[in-house]
């Protein structure tokens, strides 16, 4: 069988026009043990601020979770008509990664418009649960009728970062963590992203940030902003964890070219205050935010920083309005609103 990448398709960068966002609504407690409560204002200000601009597709566990999420979303006056609810049981909430990879078509021709790649999800390295999120992107092809590509590697949306104009972001801490894929080395690796999210470039970075349990995600420390600009996070307390890992990716992205040969824009965003939840450091980040057809939904962390990197954002962002919704709760589950969602690309346009 042909791979993704022959038959012309490929991953659109976030800022494509989306058809739809797709979430688990959380209902583990072992995620956030002790305050699961107490996530769910914030979560549903954000399926709102999603809901203006696209329909939300959420999975839940059974039909009285799905009267509950009505009657909750409701109360905030969020239109039922931009929100569906499919009995897709879950055993956690990060869509980000336990949800399907969408890719379009290259070229206007090319039929069906839309497939679907079906990665392996172990939850990081068998550290959870995570029998009922694997099903998951199976679930969504076979209700969607469409394609399904299964490359049989461990892949999470939240470790690779697209600029869709053939580069592919990652790193190394991640992709080549012995939890993933021992069998695969790094040129391995490097073909089955080509092939199968359509990109013609690998670049990689280091190490995570602090209190991430994921072996270093990269929507926690770099994102594009468009084809050749990113975002990165930088820490500039030498005595903070973050400091060196942050600063080497810095000079490393500073190192990079693009395909077309060019140097990446780098626009440095620092860290919020650390975040601490019973004695343990959070990974709070302004780099977990996820960029809808509304606008781009940033976590804060009610530090004074929030401000700046929202103003840094929307210098990035001047086509959409950058939206911060507080993370203080959410992010004790180790995540926040990019892992927690999985976008699903419109109709498609020639691959730049």
């Amino acid at each position: 069988m042909k791979t993704p990448k022959e038959l012309g398709y490929y991953f659109p960068a976030e800022w494509h026009p989306h058809a739809a966002t797709w979430l688990s609504y959380p209902h583990n407690e072992a995620s956030w043990p002790g305050k699961i409560s107490t996530i769910f204002p914030a979560y549903h200000s954000f399926i709102k601020e999603i809901s203006r601009g696209e329909r939300v597709n959420i999975n839940v566990t059974d039909e009285a979770m799905g009267r509950h999420v009505r009657e909750e979303l409701e109360k905030i006056d969020v239109d039922p008509s931009r929100i569906s609810l499919y009995l897709h049981p879950t055993n956690d909430a990060w869509c980000r990664d336990h949800g399907p990879a969408f890719l379009i078509a290259g070229r206007p021709d090319l039929r069906p418009p839309k497939v679907i790649v079906n990665w392996k999800y172990n939850a990081w390295g068998n550290k959870y649960p995570h029998d009922l999120d694997n099903t998951i992107p199976e679930r969504i092809a076979s209700l969607l009728d469409l394609p399904v590509f299964s490359p049989g590697i461990v892949m999470e949306g939240g470790s690779v970062e697209f600029n869709g104009a053939g580069t592919v972001l990652t790193t190394t801490a991640c992709l080549l963590h012995e939890n993933r894929n021992p069998s695969l080395n790094r040129e391995q690796i490097e073909q089955a992203l080509q092939d199968f999210y359509g990109v013609e470039q690998v670049l990689w970075l280091g190490e995570g940030i602090e209190g991430d349990d994921t072996n270093g995600h990269i929507d926690d420390m770099t994102r594009f902003v468009s084809p050749d600009t990113v975002i990165t996070m930088v820490e500039p307390d030498r005595k903070d964890a973050n400091h060196f890992p942050l600063h080497t990716n810095l000079q490393t992205l500073k190192s990079m070219r693009l395909l077309n040969g060019k140097s990446l824009n780098v626009v440095e965003i620092p860290m919020p205050d650390p975040v601490y939840y019973d004695g343990q450091r959070l990974p709070a980040s302004y780099a977990n935010f996820y960029i809808c057809n509304a606008g781009v939904l940033v976590p804060t962390f009610q530090c004074p920083k929030d401000s700046l990197a929202i103003d840094l954002l929307s210098r990035c962002f001047p086509d959409r309005p950058v939206i911060g919704i507080d993370s203080v709760e959410i992010i004790w589950g180790l995540g926040s609103w990019h892992c927690l969602s999985q976008q699903e690309p419109e109709r498609p346009s020639p691959c730049p």
